[in-house]
């Protein structure tokens, strides 16, 4: 358990939702240890979201691309760490991700087990993964005495990110946001084509709402640039942000959204925890594991037999989890709202 000014450094993980969901971690030891400083590891492109917590004290940046062990980079963080810190939790189950840390000579080093990091951590926790059947459970886990995390019968705060409200302003009139109720569109899934409700579902489902009297907004980054012109070429008041704003913008337009539908993906997480009401899409990933962290949600999981796989393509070919899910039945659970 944290104690009153406990100095507590957290190597974070290299993808957006999981993130998203570690603000449940930094929330839980802010509220046993109020005087807790938290310093987060993590990679340079996430220090937007992170500086929209409020439990995160310190971004320590590390600069090693995503996949790469990056031994230079990681020393000189350590380096710059050292003396600074009582506690690590170690949220990535990954050899490297315990370096910073050891290098850093932190006292105390805890972690999952996982790639022979016998050496790297001192307070080494098994994986039930029955009991931390979520991957947030998980995270929040590692912030908890052993045998109180072992029960797996501790709250998990959701996330809650901070809106920029200056900035939403200037975002609204840059893009000429704003004349209709929004509704935003997340086309994007970095993990691959079994998590991405057709395009050509996004585009009818814009078509009705601009029917309807919306604006829509396609969020993501510019590899979804393409995919955003499919949705929005030649429809008035569908806007194609993709790869056009930052991931911080992307809260401030979300906040500013009435709902979003999107892909189990990042920006999921980022509409949850930005307040917007989320129509989740499920297709070869499980809303039991990777749920939006909100009680303002619709699921859309058809839950076939072959479903989930946890695959990045569909093995059958057919992608019918995600196919047989229609533009109708998201419409109308938008209308319902």
């Amino acid at each position: 358990m944290p104690e009153a000014g406990e100095r507590i450094l957290v190597v974070g993980p290299s993808w957006v939702g999981d993130m998203v969901m570690a603000q449940s971690l930094f929330k839980t030891l802010r509220a046993r240890s109020p005087g807790a400083r938290i310093g987060v590891v993590a990679p340079a492109w996430s220090r937007p979201i992170l500086e929209r917590m409020a439990e995160v004290d310190e971004v320590a940046a590390l600069e090693v691309g995503h996949g790469e062990l990056g031994w230079s980079g990681r020393r000189r963080l350590a380096s710059s760490l050292r003396g600074r810190f009582d506690r690590a939790i170690v949220l990535p189950r990954s050899w490297k991700s315990a370096l910073v840390p050891f290098l850093a000579r932190i006292p105390r080093r805890t972690g999952f087990l996982g790639e022979q990091r016998y050496g790297l951590l001192n307070d080494r926790r098994a994986l039930d993964k029955t009991v931390l059947d979520q991957t947030v459970k998980r995270f929040v886990a590692l912030g908890l005495p052993a045998d109180e995390a072992a029960r797996g019968d501790f709250a998990v705060p959701r996330p809650a990110l901070r809106r920029d409200d200056a900035n939403l302003a200037s975002l609204r009139a840059e893009h000429e946001l704003g004349a209709r109720p929004a509704i935003a569109m997340m086309p994007g899934a970095e993990y691959g084509p079994a998590k991405q409700w057709p395009l050509a579902y996004f585009r009818e489902l814009a078509e009705a709402l601009v029917a309807e009297g919306h604006e829509v907004r396609v969020l993501g980054g510019p590899k979804d640039a393409e995919a955003g012109e499919t949705i929005a070429t030649g429809l008035a008041h569908v806007h194609n942000l993709c790869g056009r704003t930052r991931l911080a913008d992307a809260v401030d337009l979300l906040a500013d959204c009435r709902q979003a539908v999107t892909n189990d993906s990042g920006l999921m997480h980022v509409a949850a925890a930005a307040g917007t009401r989320v129509q989740a899409l499920y297709g070869s990933s499980s809303p039991a594991y990777t749920p939006p962290l909100t009680a303002d949600a619709a699921i859309h999981y058809l839950a076939l037999d072959c479903s989930p796989c946890f695959q990045r393509t569909c093995p059958l070919g057919h992608t019918n989890c995600l196919n047989l899910l229609t533009p109708s039945r998201v419409l109308q659970a938008l209308q319902s709202t």
